[in-house]
């Protein structure tokens, strides 16, 4: 919580500067309308002013409040309080005190301004909590300037002032589980700042929590720009680590493992608050799709035949037996496993999809000549027969003369013939 308040206490200096020279303006102007009750008041109010020490000056103003709980000023000592346990780092103080502010004037542009940009941070969802974030922030986007504070100073610290309005309307909607509403607003702060890791890293979440998954790509955007960006106004290291960790996680899950485009999803986001037009991020089926239809064009039979795995690991015994045993499938191709007998054999085992895992058995109606080594590319139409998912195996019946890869045989050499006797003639 403080390492939060502290962070949200330097975003806000450039407006709370502002905030506190509109209130300075206004204590001026009621100086001269109102009056003291006596000497006492004025010296208690006038030591809590010169008093440097925080604590010491918390406890003049509370003796201040218990001796003149009715003090015409009022207002102007809820404002020294609110300062103080500013410096004292309370921010449920603040707010409480904030509140009681609004009570005395709607309008008091330095209460509105602390509700809205502490409430975020003080981990309370109540409804009333989230309608007191919501008054403060609308009111802040409708304040006026200042009468006696310059154009300049107040069009910058204005702006600041939206951005922070919207982020805490984005998240009053996201506790209220309305994430469409809270996407608007935290598109219009990040507009506004487009340097608030913590607004980006809540973008992506309620567009995730939307649940379409064509838009997840986008809130995987938003999360690495939380994660990537290290600039003025991003989360600490550690919070960054975390998405960072959740992101790898979730864009592996929807992507697939792929390294380097995760580094280079995060390099984009680091530069830019919102994706480009043209930005996508494949999914893994999309993905798969695209290697099924290309190896539909480079390898047919490959690609017929994981369709044929796949469907048989799916549907089983019960699909191969309503489906595929004794239909006709068109021509396969694999690589020779084994074979028996070991000459002449009439029953082979091919791998498909990898030539060292056994998938289908093919049992020939008459024997093949010889033998031939693992690795051979057999290709073959039969017909299915037999079926095992576990280990995975389907038996075709293959005909001799349906079945091509099978090396020829050399012919066994040519016998040469018998060499004739010759007989001798005895002499006479």
């Amino acid at each position: 919580m403080q390492s939060s308040f502290r962070r949200t206490l330097l975003a806000a200096t450039a407006v709370a500067t502002l905030v506190a020279g509109s209130m300075a303006q206004a204590q001026q102007a009621a100086a001269g309308k109102k009056n003291w009750k006596d000497q006492a008041e004025y010296d208690l109010a006038n030591a809590q002013i010169k008093e440097a020490d925080p604590n010491k000056k918390l406890s003049i103003l509370n003796s201040w409040k218990e001796k003149y709980p009715e003090s015409e000023f009022k207002l102007e000592r809820l404002q020294y309080f609110l300062g103080t346990y500013q410096l004292l780092q309370q921010p449920a103080k603040m707010v409480e005190t904030a509140r009681e502010i609004l009570t005395l004037d709607p309008k008091d542009l330095q209460a509105l301004y602390w509700i809205t940009s502490l409430v975020p941070n003080l981990n309370n969802s109540t409804p009333d909590f989230l309608g007191v974030a919501e008054k403060a922030a609308s009111g802040l986007l409708g304040a006026e300037k200042p009468a006696a504070t310059p154009q300049a100073e107040w069009d910058k610290g204005k702006r600041d002032m939206e951005g922070m309005a919207h982020k805490t309307l984005g998240w009053v909607a996201m506790q209220r589980k309305d994430n469409e509403k809270a996407e608007g607003a935290f598109r219009k702060s990040l507009e506004v700042n487009p340097n608030a890791g913590e607004v980006s890293y809540w973008l992506g979440t309620v567009i995730l929590a939307q649940r379409k998954a064509e838009r997840q790509p986008e809130a995987l955007y938003h999360f690495a720009r939380a994660a990537a960006y290290e600039g003025p106004g991003a989360l600490t290291p550690q919070g960054r680590a975390q998405i960072d960790a959740y992101l790898t996680k979730a864009y592996t899950t929807y992507h697939g493992q792929d390294d380097a485009g995760l580094k280079a999803l995060k390099q984009q986001a680091k530069g830019q608050p919102f994706p480009a037009a043209d930005f996508k991020i494949k999914s893994s089926a999309e993905i798969e799709v695209e290697r099924e239809n290309e190896l539909r064009q480079s390898n047919p039979q490959l690609a017929l035949w994981k369709q044929i795995r796949g469907q048989l690991e799916q549907g089983g015994e019960q699909y191969f037996e309503g489906q595929m045993k004794d239909a006709a499938v068109p021509e396969l191709k694999g690589r020779l496993i084994s074979h028996r007998p070991a000459a002449r054999p009439t029953e082979l085992v091919l791998g498909i999809a990898d030539p060292n895992q056994p998938e289908v058995t093919l049992k020939l109606d008459a024997p093949l000549a010889g033998k031939a080594e693992p690795g051979t590319e057999i290709s073959f139409t039969g017909v299915p027969k037999g079926f095992s998912k576990d280990p995975f195996m389907v038996t075709f019946e293959v005909e001799k003369e349906k079945l091509s890869g099978w090396p020829a045989q050399s012919a066994p050499p040519a016998r040469r013939p018998p060499a004739k006797k010759t007989t001798s003639r005895k002499k006479a």
